[in-house]
C-alpha cells in the first residue's frame, strides 16, 4: 500500500501500545517530523512512562504542533489517538493552521500487540492495552465522521511491512 501524505500535513498514528506505530514512524518519517508522547513525558519528567506528566507532554507536543504546521511543516503525532476527543484536539490544531489531516490507523489484532509489549523494556500494563485496543474498535466507525483528509488502514503485520510513504505537493492556500 501506497500511503500518499502532502509535505505539510498532520498525520495522526492511531492504534494502542504495541501496534507498532513508533517503529513505523521511526521507518518512514525523520525524527524532526515525529511528536511523540513519550518523547515528550521524556522531556518534561526525564521519564517517558511517567504518568503523571502525560498533561505536561501534551500541552508541549500541541505547542509543537500547532508551531511545525503553522511553517507548513509535516508533523506526524505518535500517540494512541485511539479516543476521539484527543484525535479532535489534534484535528482542530490542524484545521486552524488550514493544514489537512490524515490518519494511519493500526488496527492489529490484541494478541499480536500484547506480545509485542512484552518484548519492551518497559512494558506497559496489559489491562491498558485492552483498553486501548476496546476504544480503538469503538472509534472507528465515527472515524468517517472526523474530516480527516486521508483514513489508512493497516490491519494485519504484512500491510505495516508493505505501507511506502509518498509525498504529494503541498496543499494550496495560506
Amino acid at each position: 500500500m501506497i500511503i500518499v501524505l502532502p509535505p505539510d500535513a498532520l498525520v495522526l498514528l492511531v492504534g494502542p501500545s504495541g501496534a507498532g506505530k513508533s517503529t513505523f514512524a521511526g521507518r518512514h518519517f525523520a525524527p524532526t517530523e515525529v511528536l511523540s508522547s513519550d518523547a515528550m513525558r521524556a522531556l518534561v519528567a526525564d521519564d517517558p512512562m511517567d504518568q503523571a506528566a502525560t498533561d505536561a507532554a501534551f500541552e508541549l507536543l500541541h505547542t509543537a504542533l500547532a508551531l511545525r504546521l503553522s511553517l507548513r511543516r509535516l508533523a506526524v503525532v505518535d500517540a494512541t489517538n485511539v479516543e476521539g476527543w484527543a484525535r479532535a484536539t489534534l484535528l482542530a490544531i490542524a484545521r486552524r493552521a488550514r493544514r489537512p489531516a490524515h490518519a494511519i490507523v493500526f488496527d492489529l489484532p490484541l494478541e499480536l500487540c500484547l506480545r509485542r509489549n512484552l518484548e519492551r523494556d518497559q512494558p506497559r500494563p496489559a489491562a491498558a492495552i485492552r483498553r486501548q485496543h476496546r476504544w480503538l474498535r469503538e472509534s472507528l466507525p465515527r472515524l468517517a465522521e472526523e474530516r480527516l483528509d486521508g483514513v489508512w488502514m493497516l490491519a494485519t503485520e504484512e500491510d505495516v511491512e508493505a505501507a511506502r510513504i509518498s509525498r504529494t505537493a503541498p496543499a494550496l492556500g495560506p
